[in-house]
């Protein structure tokens, strides 16, 4: 889990109004949101019917079509 340490800016009442964090705290983040990511569209792929074939084939066919060209 991450841990971060915010400072905030308030309006003229007080109000929260932004955030500023450090810039290793936001790349940690941003790092953690692509993970996220992937694995959500991991699970997306999973629920499809869609065939799947195993990676050093989609390679070597991707090759193969690159040499065509």
């Amino acid at each position: 889990m991450l841990t971060i340490s915010p400072q905030f800016i308030t309006d003229n009442i007080g109000k929260k109004i932004s955030v500023v964090i450090p810039i290793k705290d936001f790349k940690a983040i941003m790092d953690e949101l692509d993970e996220l990511e992937d694995i959500k569209l991991f699970d997306e792929a999973k629920k499809t019917d869609e065939p799947s074939i195993d990676i050093e084939e989609a390679f070597k066919m991707i090759e193969a079509n690159r040499i065509k060209k």
